[in-house]
Order: structure tokens, then sequence, then C-alpha cells
């Protein structure tokens, strides 16, 4: 079992950033593909950002991308999400999800909600 806690949320006007944070329980991220997933408009969820077990090849959603950064800290169990240039599009609940896929290679074309774990989210909002 996986416990995921999710932090660093907030309000930030376009423009700003953020950083949120999830906790991981255990040794996840070796054999875990991690993601960072929000609800869309006209989709169940979008998968913001994705990276592999052990945290190689970082994945984003064409919307984030050159704008978020997504990393692990293995030391603290902690995932990352930077948020840089927010936009009011970007306000959404953010979840932190896993998923034990220790030979994935590709962790962004999994199902999305085939990922088993999820925090709890944590709301971001972007005011224009």
């Amino acid at each position: 079992q996986v416990q995921l806690v999710e932090s660093g949320g907030g309000s930030v006007q376009a423009g700003g950033s953020l950083r949120l944070s999830c906790a991981a329980s255990g040794n996840t991220f070796d054999n875990y593909c991690m993601a960072w997933i929000r609800p869309a408009p006209g989709k169940a969820r979008e998968g913001v950002a994705f990276i592999n077990p052990g945290g190689g090849s970082p994945y984003y959603a064409a919307s984030v991308k050159g704008r978020f950064t997504i990393s692990l800290d293995n030391a603290k169990n902690t995932l990352y999400l930077q948020m840089n240039r927010l936009k009011p599009e970007d306000t959404a609940m953010y979840y932190c999800a896993a998923s034990y896929s220790p030979a994935a290679s590709r962790c962004a074309g999994l199902y999305i909600p085939a990922f088993p774990y999820w925090g709890q989210g944590t709301q971001v909002t972007v005011s224009s």
C-alpha cells in the first residue's frame, strides 16, 4: 500500500509560481510510475506530468511543457511539481498518483484511471 500526501497548493496571480510536493510512503520511486494529474475541461482527467521509475524520462502535457517541471527526491521520498508562469487555465485540484510499474519505459502511456494510488489533492487557483 502506497500513501501519498500532497501539499503546496494556493492562490497566485497569473505569471506567478508554485511548487507542489507529494510525500510518498516507503521506497516508492524505484518501482513506481509517478504522475501529477488534474481535471480538464472535456476530459475526465489530464496527465500534467509523468516520471519513470527511478526518476528518468519526464513527460509533460503540451499545455504545461516549458512551464512545469516534475522531479523527485529519493532521500525525502517526495515528488515535486514546480509550476512557473502560471495561467488562469491552470486552476484545478492537482493530484499525485502512483502505479507499480518497475519495467516501465514510458509512464505517460499508462491509462490514468488505472493508477491505483492517489493523494487527496491540493488546490491551485490562478487569478488573472
